[in-house]
């Protein structure tokens, strides 16, 4: 598959409450054509966050953010623009990543979660340093992540309600 260079087209959700960060690695297409997070219809971020929560499923993107930030959640994604082919993260060269001072500078985050390992692997790659904020990385809630049931994923998931509520 070819590579395309793609730039990251929306902003992070965050304000002065977020406590916690959860990084993904780069929109999905289904997300950069809805122009935001989480947006293929088989991604399990909503749900799971949802179930995590104790709340309604999130449908619209008001109702996602308000979700977000009724939790002290905040939410971005590693990389700001990259050459990629379709969705696929393994496909991920030439990263240019997010600035998170934007976020780091105005909220209090205390823990930094990876959404699946990629995430993970290039926060330590590029932004551990600029940061200096260890990050812990949560199974994906993609479905290429065909290894983890939701309910997995939910358990998996739950250190974060436990860091919320810390």
């Amino acid at each position: 598959m070819e590579r395309e260079f793609q730039s990251h087209t929306f902003e992070p959700i965050f304000d002065g409450n977020s406590k916690i960060l959860i990084l993904g690695t780069f929109p999905s297409v289904k997300s950069r054509e809805n122009n935001f997070y989480y947006g293929h219809p088989q991604n399990r971020f909503w749900s799971v966050l949802a179930e995590i929560l104790g709340t309604e499923i999130p449908k619209s993107i008001p109702e996602k953010r308000q979700m977000l930030l009724e939790n002290n959640i905040a939410i971005w994604d590693v990389v700001g623009s990259c050459e990629i082919s379709n969705s696929a993260d393994t496909s991920i060269k030439n990263v240019v990543p997010n600035d998170l001072s934007v976020i780091f500078e105005n909220a209090d985050i205390k823990t930094v979660y990876a959404n699946g390992k990629t995430a993970e692997k290039l926060y330590n790659k590029y932004l551990l340093k600029q940061t200096g904020k260890e990050i812990t990385a949560l199974p994906s809630t993609s479905p290429a992540n065909a290894t983890f049931s939701k309910e997995r994923l939910i358990k998996a998931w739950k250190i974060i309600k436990e860091d919320l509520e810390k």
